[in-house]
């Protein structure tokens, strides 16, 4: 049996003693701390010089990364001349820690894909752990280095690489920054401000990398404020200190030394299994040999969940703008001053904020999946109104929504989705997908069947059309805007749902070829093709517009038959609040919005509670599921994708929310009432026609 001896400057009373078998060899491991005693552990060494098979140095500071080349060099030289003494193969196992820091990451990353895309990276010691920084620069731009801070007590951060590289070699300019003695009566203030610095931007992170060394020096008086929901990368996590970790909220710990034994032990006691078995000195083994046995053991990093639960937290981004002027009341300051102000005002203002710079109008928390995956998110306000963007060019509205994109991923977004207008300006998203730095959705394949969905639902509702399990819905529908990007989709749709469908729109052409492609998907339905939908609405059952007519009158709701269903999913909407009073014998929706999991946070958009738009909730459907690609752009909309977020979102627990109408959601108590007023409306116009034909006979 080989011995394995690892001399600690860390305390005696973490000692242990343990028989393991590594690669196929049996071992005797014991730890013997000198209790920060360095004449002490050097006497150890020469104790146990040919009497274990392999040493391992423990809990000393190694050195950094990068950094000034004297540093590095004085302290190989003092290793060195140590190791010369002694005959038996000595490691600190800071090979095995280099390997193995961008083998975790890289493991994680392919492991749990895109895990760390764009995420908001703190390192507590970017020189120490450089290494993992160069490896996560592949991943994400938003790197933060608080080596200023912590070393030289400078009260700003670095955001780069290249900046850490200066920094580490004294020729960045932050170094300009470092106290000098006339600030000594004010060092106390100044740490309070560090510190304050240090905390903000922990809580800002979405990840934190602290070193093993000195590890709660790192993270001394943090609390759940600052780690709670953070994703925490070190080395060498012990039970104290995953037990640390948790009682102040960490979801999740990555320990980039692979945990191989029955107990976690650190790299030096690892690197000297490695050479005792190999049975060869530390500068005969090189990274490619650790890495094949680190690929042969499976020596893969530990992820640790200390709530005992899997958590990852996804992110995302989705832009907002006002849909009118009126919105613009929401703002107190608008309303008040528009209260006196005269009409004009809000003209203004709703010119001027057009031209202003994305913000940020909520952040959207408590979005949890019945698989257990969560997101999170940020909605992005722009201010143009409709109006003012088809007052300006489309590449107006593209300047400002790649503005947001920019911020989004400067957040830590993964994706983001385009809402309302923002959604059909220009090409509907091809520019800004092809132009933004993160992937881009419009969310129109869930628009598409969150309105299906939701007429469906209706409907069932109205109990005003027969529908029998297994077979098509004996009725008539109409599509207005039916080559558009939602209304081609709408029409594919209710072809597999009814007997009929009538296709509007205003290009005979493209109605032709939709007809056709439709013909051959399902042959049985009744298709139609029209430019003139008005001599078709009073036969209609079922009604969806999904026009891009900025406002315009789309139909005349005073023709459509009593108790029929109009879907609008027009951004703006093609039917006005005072057109759709005219007939309180139909049921006109706004699409469908859906119900999130979980107990989502977020200010006020404009429905109740969990309920949000379908763009909405495909772009975080798409986050929740970690797919982070350009999945709805442009006006084409594929079934495929329609019917692959309809099925995702079925997995991520989303539902159909409550119907809403222009003045909110309905009731059952509402729909009975447009259902009953329409049955009404029928049997008086049936006794009018049985009246007049008997008049006529007699």
């Amino acid at each position: 049996m080989k011995q394995i001896i690892s001399i600690s400057l860390g305390s005696s009373k973490d000692d242990y003693e343990f028989e393991t078998e590594f690669l196929g060899q049996l071992f005797a491991v014991k730890r013997i701390g000198a209790d920060g005693d360095m004449d002490k552990a050097a006497q150890m060494l020469l104790e146990w010089d040919k009497k274990a098979d392999a040493i391992g140095v423990g809990n000393i500071k190694f050195p950094h990364a990068i950094a000034p080349r004297y540093l590095t060099q004085k302290h190989d030289d003092k290793i060195k001349t140590l190791g010369k003494r002694i005959q038996t193969p000595v490691t600190t196992g800071n090979s095995l820690r280099n390997v193995s820091f961008e083998w975790s990451l890289r493991y994680v990353e392919h492991k749990f894909g895109n895990y760390f895309k764009n995420a908001k990276v703190l390192f507590l010691s970017g020189m120490a752990n450089y290494k993992i920084a160069k490896v996560m620069a592949e991943y994400t731009d938003n790197l933060t280095f608080a080596d200023p801070v912590i070393e030289n007590g400078i009260s700003k951060l670095i955001h780069s690489i290249k900046g850490l590289e200066r920094y580490a070699k004294g020729s960045h300019e932050i170094l300009d920054w470092l106290p000098s003695k006339r600030l000594t009566s004010s060092v106390v203030p100044l740490k309070k401000w560090n510190n304050y610095v240090l905390r903000k931007a922990m809580q800002k992170a979405t990840i934190i990398v602290v070193p093993y060394y000195n590890f709660y020096e790192y993270l001394k008086g943090t609390t759940l404020e600052e780690l709670g929901g953070k994703t925490i990368i070190t080395s060498t996590a012990y039970t104290d200190r995953v037990e640390f970790l948790k009682e102040r909220g960490v979801d999740v710990i990555i320990d980039t030394t692979p945990k191989i034994l029955e107990r976690v032990v650190a790299p030096n006691v690892i690197e000297a299994l490695i050479l005792a078995a190999l049975e060869k000195k530390s500068d005969m083994v090189n990274d490619d040999d650790l890495l094949e046995i680190i690929s042969m053991q499976k020596m893969d990093p530990r992820v640790v969940y200390p709530s005992g639960k899997e958590k990852r937290v996804n992110r995302f981004a989705f832009v907002i703008h006002p849909l009118s002027k009126e919105f613009l009341k929401k703002e107190k300051a608008v309303d008040f001053i528009s209260g006196f102000a005269p009409p004009v005002f809000l003209d203004a203002v709703e010119k001027v904020i057009a031209y202003a710079p994305p913000w940020v109008y909520s952040k959207v928390t408590g979005v949890r999946s019945p698989t257990g995956a969560e997101a999170e998110g940020w909605l992005i306000s722009v201010g143009g109104t409709p109006k003012q963007m088809l007052a300006h060019s489309p590449e107006f509205t593209y300047t400002r929504l790649l503005q947001a994109a920019r911020m989004a991923k400067r957040m830590g977004a993964q994706i983001m989705g385009l809402g309302a207008f923002t959604k059909v300006v220009g090409d509907a998203g091809v520019t800004v997908a092809k132009k933004a730095e993160i992937p881009i959705t419009t969310g129109n394949s869930y628009s598409a069947s969150g309105a299906l969905w939701a007429a469906a639902d209706a409907v069932r509702r109205m109990g005003l059309i027969d529908i029998e399990s297994g077979k098509k819905i004996a009725a008539k529908t109409m599509v207005l805007g039916a080559t558009g990007a939602i209304g081609s989709v709408c029409c594919r749709l209710l072809a597999k749902a009814f007997d009929e469908v009538i296709m509007a729109g205003r290009n005979t052409a493209k109605l032709l070829a939709l007809q056709q492609s439709i013909n051959n998907e399902t042959p049985e339905v009744k298709l139609k093709i029209t430019t003139k939908p008005d001599r078709f609405l009073a036969d209609m059952d079922v009604i969806v517009t999904a026009t891009s007519g900025a406002g315009k009158k789309i139909l005349d709701i005073t023709k459509v038959k009593p108790g029929a269903i109009i879907t609008d999913v027009a951004r703006p909407l093609d039917l006005s609040p005072e057109d759709v009073a005219k007939r309180p014998d139909v049921l006109v929706i706004e699409s469908g919005e859906i119900e999130l999991p979980g107990n989502p946070e977020m200010k006020n958009i404009g429905l109740p509670g969990n309920i949000v738009y379908a763009c909405l909730a495909e772009t975080i459907v798409l986050a929740l599921e970690g797919r982070y690609e350009i999945f709805t752009v442009g006006r084409e909309i594929e079934w495929e994708k329609v019917r692959e977020i309809y099925k995702l979102g079925l997995k991520h627990g989303m539902k159909l929310a409550a119907i809403s109408g222009v003045n909110g959601v309905f009731s059952d108590e509402d729909i009975h009432k447009v259902r009953d007023l329409a049955i009404k409306i029928r049997e008086e116009r049936e006794l009018d026609a049985t009246g007049t034909s008997s008049g006529g006979q007699a």
